[in-house]
């Protein structure tokens, strides 16, 4: 599909990040699989919404059905449809929320900026070093941006729930 390309090369640049810092603090990383308390219904720029669509397709039709069908019942602030038996079934194309959740985030909040994480991660370290954060509002520009270069191509809604997401073709 195209227009997701500058998407996919933002997506590189943030797993690589990712990876790196999971590597590097592995011994004070408790996400796993079935670690899934985050794992919220939440809403997605649509650019990330066409990547999800676009992965949906791939799957096998009995899962693909599983995946719209758990969208189907999917109400504000239950549990993301993507998430089944602590899985999530499109892990390959998540968005980049689900991809930083847990990871050290600087945030900006009332004019503060602070270091945010899960709390059963980084447990017993002093500190966690600057090379080990992502700039979140800054993530999100460039994500905003991504998202309306896309939608000058295929117009749309800006954002859309992940049931929307994966209920729209």
């Amino acid at each position: 599909m195209t227009g997701l390309e500058n998407y996919l090369a933002l997506l590189s640049r943030v797993d690589e990040i990712c990876r790196r810092t999971s590597e590097t603090f592995s011994a004070h990383i408790t996400c796993r699989a079935g670690c899934d308390a985050c794992c919220r219904h939440l809403s997605i720029f649509a650019v990330e919404a066409a990547a999800l669509r676009k992965a949906l397709r791939e799957l096998p039709a009995e899962q693909a059905e599983l995946v719209r069908a758990k969208a189907r019942e999917t109400r504000e602030g239950s549990p993301c449809p993507l998430l089944h038996d602590g899985l999530c079934l499109l892990y390959q194309a998540r968005p980049i929320i689900c991809r930083t959740h847990g990871l050290p985030l600087l945030l900006l909040r009332e004019g503060e900026r602070s270091v945010d994480f899960c709390p059963e991660n980084f447990q017993g370290l002093p500190s966690i070093p600057g090379s080990a954060v992502m700039d979140l509002e800054r993530l999100n520009m460039m994500l905003a941006t991504v998202n309306a270069l896309y939608l000058q191509s295929f117009p749309g809604p800006e954002r859309l729930t992940m049931a929307q997401a994966l209920l729209s073709d």
